[in-house]
């Protein structure tokens, strides 16, 4: 599989693409005005406690306060406990915080729509094969490497360096990058997060509350830090300034990669390159169409994200079952690239086309899983349920491809739908009824949408001249040009 990062920077916005045999898998978006937050830390202040909730509001600065649970602070009190099969217990919020307390924390999801960010107080610090814990002994190891002999390898080599580090106390996660890495990469990267961490913490001892006191990496070096692997052949930048960045921290971090990435000085704009501008086009759209003729649509709401799967066009060439079959195949294919590409998170439900044979809904299934193996954010799935369904969850830490580009639309409020002409007639009609009642006028004034004077002028004329018999007063139409379809306003004369 060939795998490439392109990367294009202006002054306004970062936007990386992630290309798999030519094929845009994932797009990222950051922006100078609103930048990301995810992995910042804040020395904050507590400014109100729910016990309902076992939650508290924390100021750190921004617009929102932001959120945290009870299990977020209790877990940096006690640190990582021991997997266990009784439930697990959390403490009163009232005993973990106070209003007006000063907390150090780490924002874990960025604030999406109406809620806040979500945070932590258990510290976090990454850098290219690691994760440093301040504070805590555990040391984890990613599930995505999966060679026994390789995992025991990095566990033990992790173990016995930080033995030998004393003046520092705290936990790894090792990361999936660092599979087949030296033992000498490993340890440089343990005493950069060491000094980071230090640096850290002397900062959080002078910065008053609210306050930011580290920042996580700009999106052009994150890529480099957590996208680029031995399988990428190439990252093309476009911006010579931010590509000097790159290579500086390619050569202090990942020196086996200063071959793999290039200054694009190109006259065609970089995301032209595999229609990357395209693909980000179609990924704005609830339909997603198939090569078979088949397609699927994409519902993105608050609570889940819903997603359906139709034959379409696509006839097969057998029977039904078999037709059924391959478009489910095909489906979960484009769902899992959909997914990536949207960056869609939290609860989602797949309704795929119904298949009576249960080796069908298997292959189907394992097909699904198959291809959320490359999947970078953790996913979790189930099995089709009674109703057809595949219900899957999907870690959400930033907003979606949508959120980031769009917003709701204003005249029908997120809706999807506009009242049609003929409603919008009707509700005039109610509403010249309730002011004929309430108010004396000699005449009245509708001013409306093209539209919607066109059909009282046409289809609703009999009903409109009805109307004007029953109040005995008369009623004159105006076009107002920027009104929506839904506005309209009665005005007395």
């Amino acid at each position: 599989m060939s795998e490439e990062i392109l990367i294009n920077v202006t002054p306004v916005e970062t936007r990386v693409a992630l290309v798999e045999n030519g094929m845009l898998q994932e797009a990222y978006i950051e922006r100078t005005s609103r930048k990301g937050i995810v992995g910042n830390i804040y020395k904050g202040k507590v400014v109100r406690v729910l016990p309902g909730m076992e939650a508290a509001f924390v100021d750190i600065g921004l617009e929102r306060a932001a959120f945290i649970h009870a299990s977020d602070v209790a877990c940096s009190q006690s640190g990582p406990e021991e997997p266990s099969d009784g439930p697990k217990t959390v403490p009163d919020i009232r005993t973990l915080l106070r209003e007006g307390q000063s907390l150090v924390v780490q924002v874990t999801k960025d604030p999406i729509g109406t809620k806040g960010a979500r945070l932590t107080t258990q510290l976090s610090i990454p850098s290219r094969y690691l994760v440093f814990m301040p504070g805590v002994s555990h040391i984890g190891i990613s599930q995505r490497i999966e060679d026994d002999n390789e995992r025991t390898r990095l566990k033990t080599l992790i173990e016995e360096a930080a033995e030998q580090s004393d003046d520092v106390q705290g936990g790894y996660i090792i990361r999936t990058a660092a599979e087949a890495a030296a033992a000498e990469d490993l340890i440089a990267d343990m005493a950069y997060l060491h000094r980071l961490s230090q640096s850290i913490q002397d900062r959080i001892g002078s910065a008053p509350a609210p306050s930011v006191v580290y920042q996580d990496l700009p999106l052009f070096i994150r890529t480099i830090r957590d996208l680029i692997r031995p399988q990428t052949e190439k990252v093309r930048i476009d911006s010579r300034e931010s590509y000097q960045r790159v290579i500086e921290f390619v050569q202090e971090f990942v020196t086996e990669f200063a071959d793999k990435v290039e200054y694009y000085p190109g006259e065609r704009p970089i995301f032209d390159l595999y229609s990357v501008e395209d693909e980000i086009q179609k990924a704005l759209s609830r339909k997603v169409q198939l090569k078979s003729g088949g397609y699927v649509i994409i519902d993105q709401t608050e609570a889940m994200t819903t997603i359906d799967i139709n034959t379409g066009a696509f006839v097969g060439h057998r029977n039904l079952e078999e037709t059924i079959f391959k478009t489910n195949l095909e489906a979960a294919r484009a769902i899992s690239r959909q997914l990536r590409l949207r960056n869609l998170g939290g609860i989602i439900i797949i309704d795929f086309i119904d298949m009576d044979d249960p080796e069908h809904q298997r292959q189907v299934h394992r097909m699904l899983e198959k291809m959320l193996e490359r999947d970078h954010a953790k996913t979790k799935i189930t099995g089709v349920s009674e109703l057809g369904l595949v219900e899957m969850t999907r870690k959400r830490t930033t907003e979606s491809l949508g959120q980031v580009l769009c917003e709701p639309c204003p005249i029908c409020d997120g809706r999807g739908f506009l009242k049609t002409a003929e409603t919008v007639c009707y509700e005039i009609f109610r509403e010249i009824l309730r002011v004929n009642r309430a108010y004396e006028a000699e005449n009245y004034l509708v001013m409306a949408s093209q539209k919607v004077v066109d059909r009282l002028l046409d289809e609703e004329s009999d009903n409109v001249a009805d109307l004007e018999t029953f109040i005995s007063k008369t009623i004159r139409f105006q076009v107002e040009p920027f009104y929506s379809q839904e506005q309209y306003d009665v005005v007395l004369l």
